[in-house]
């Protein structure tokens, strides 16, 4: 071989292990960036950073498998600042005034000094598949006060009326320092269990003449709700409130004491006009006062935890199974011979489980 082809090897092979070396150097600066950018982002959401925080929501809430990793070492490194808040759950009928209520209870808790966050998730249409997300509209003055937060989400298709990783945001939240999280939702079907697994109080919204007093006796929320608060208790309506109020502590004595040894009460407001918004809160911090004595705060907290793990594990599945890529192309052959009746609805499950276990 000449010098001069043996010179142009040489060349060439450093010319590649050059290349190389770039590749390598470019990827371990980008994986260096992408850890930076995580403790960047926690960094900023100590710091209370709403716009960190939106981020870090977002992050969380992806349905990206490669952003899963992230979004842990996210929670993970949040979670030593969190469960230093009270979490309210808020729920009642559409119509009930909700939104109207969260704006006035928020706009008053921080007239007293509290930083409030407020979760309102928004009913996902099954057809489709879009959500209005507009509570920050309903919440004018609510939104332009520095110490609080507004996130609306969409329930997609998690049951009960609450976003997939509402437990997850809640955690930011506190981290950020916010000290009272309230969780608005639909007000539909099991959204009242799904609320109280993650909420310390729970808040029942009603209103008076609306048929609602006794459908509230018969559906059992009742036994959830730590208050009933009939809101519009304003103007001709006043009356057929206390009314109601009458009617629904009559009921409640007919359900035995709770484990928290906590008697619900009853309450009327106008949240229009902020009147009774104070009580509300006074019978909130009460009820703390007490669980917190008793320790069943703390206990209550405790099964959540358990409950959270246990739906994190129905969660991870879920998402391995429907991201195999045999499963995926088996399920549309599953779904197409279930149509033409050349198989059951059971036989078709036992087969792509029995798939994705080989």
């Amino acid at each position: 071989m000449s010098s001069h082809s043996s010179s142009n090897l040489h060349q060439q092979n450093n010319d590649a292990s050059s290349n190389l070396s770039k590749k390598s150097a470019e990827r371990i600066k980008a994986l260096r960036r992408k850890k930076q950018n995580i403790s960047t982002l926690l960094k900023d959401v100590l710091k209370g950073n709403k716009t960190a925080l939106s981020r870090a929501i977002t992050l969380i809430e992806s349905q990206q498998q490669k952003h899963t990793a992230n979004a842990n070492k996210l929670i993970e490194g949040c979670l030593p600042y969190a469960n230093k808040s009270i979490r309210i759950g808020i729920t009642g009928v559409p119509g009930v005034g909700k939104s109207t209520f969260i704006e006035a209870f928020g706009n008053f808790l921080i007239q007293q000094g509290k930083k409030v966050a407020v979760l309102a998730v928004d009913p996902t249409s099954s057809v489709s598949h879009g959500s209005i997300l507009g509570d920050k509209t309903r919440m004018e003055e609510l939104v332009k006060q520095e110490n609080a937060f507004i996130r609306p989400t969409a329930s997609g298709n998690s049951l009960g009326g609450v976003a997939q990783k509402t437990r997850e945001t809640i955690i930011l939240c506190e981290a950020a320092g916010y000290d009272v999280i309230l969780i608005e939702t639909v007000g539909v079907g099991q959204s009242e269990t799904v609320v109280h697994s993650m909420t310390d109080f729970f808040l029942l919204l009603k209103l008076a003449g609306a048929g609602d007093e006794l459908q509230g006796i018969k559906r059992g929320i009742m036994e959830m709700a730590d208050a009933i608060v009939i809101n519009k208790a304003d103007g001709e309506n006043k009356k057929a409130a206390m009314r109601a109020k009458i009617e629904f502590r009559r009921a409640l004595h007919f359900y035995p004491l709770k484990e928290n040894q906590w008697q619900p009460k009853v309450k009327t407001c106008s949240a229009l006009h902020q009147k009774g918004i104070d009580k509300i809160w006074e019978m909130i911090l009460t009820y703390e006062k007490l669980t917190k004595n008793n320790t069943y705060f703390y206990k209550n907290r405790q099964e959540q935890n358990k409950f959270w793990m246990l739906q994190s594990i129905d969660e991870q599945l879920k998402l391995n199974f429907y991201s195999k890529p045999n499963i995926k192309i088996a399920l549309q052959e599953q779904l197409k011979a279930i149509e033409e009746n050349k198989t059951t609805p059971f036989k078709a499950a036992k087969h792509l489980l029995d798939l994705a276990r080989e």
